[in-house]
């Protein structure tokens, strides 16, 4: 009679890895699994660039104020998108206040979207303190995404470029509406598109680029 002793197994498996939102066929994770994200969030940061640098910041006539706003939103769906991947990646921290300020960025995301809607329908009168208070979150949002990137850049999750390039990118409103101040409108909308294709498109690629498992 022989008595076969088999090792206990590593604890390996106890480890806790960032959940992968997509997977290839067979159910096995993908190796870059945030291309879509990455991808919106360059379509809409180049979208919004190009309208700035034809259009400017200020559009008077229906038609730019229409092309404006449609980009504007095509930009905010790639921002949320990127929030997702900060949720996906753990990229600010893992903890509870970690989680709790994504779902309050994706908040603020989400009513910044609700203004830009208003504006495209034409149904904003800044003269009602409520439409007044929902277009304050345009501005409240990205700064939330300013402070995001420094978190980013402070946690060290996200390593390599795409620990500080969020910083660089979302920096936008920081560097722009302190450029329309000094430099005025004209010089602004160069500055404003320009940052957009260095900063956000640049990202996205960077995003889409970021493999599943090793970047939290």
């Amino acid at each position: 009679m022989s008595v076969t002793q088999t090792p206990a197994p590593a604890r390996s498996d106890l480890a806790t890895a960032p959940p992968v939102e997509t997977t290839a066929a067979g159910g096995t994770p993908r190796t870059h699994p945030y291309r879509v994200h990455g991808a919106l969030l360059t379509t809409g940061a180049l979208s919004w660039s190009a309208a700035i640098a034809v259009l400017g910041l200020n559009n008077e006539s229906l038609v730019n104020q229409y092309v404006h706003n449609a980009t504007a939103f095509l930009f905010q769906v790639g921002v949320l998108a990127l929030v997702r991947v900060l949720w996906l990646t753990r990229a600010i921290g893992a903890g509870r206040l970690a989680r709790t300020l994504l779902r309050i960025e994706t908040g603020f995301l989400a009513l910044a979207m609700a203004s830009t809607t208003s504006d495209f329908l034409g149904l904003t009168d800044l003269e009602n303190p409520a439409f007044l208070m929902l277009d304050l979150f345009w501005p409240i949002s990205m700064l939330g995404m300013f402070l995001i990137g420094i978190r980013i850049a402070v946690a060290g999750r996200w390593t390599g470029v795409s620990r500080f390039w969020p910083m660089v990118a979302e920096s936008w409103a920081v560097v722009t509406v302190p450029a329309m101040a000094l430099l005025g409108e004209g010089t602004a909308r160069w500055v404003g598109a320009l940052h957009l294709v260095v900063g956000y498109a640049v990202l996205g690629r960077i995003v889409a680029r970021k493999q599943a498992r090793t970047d939290a």
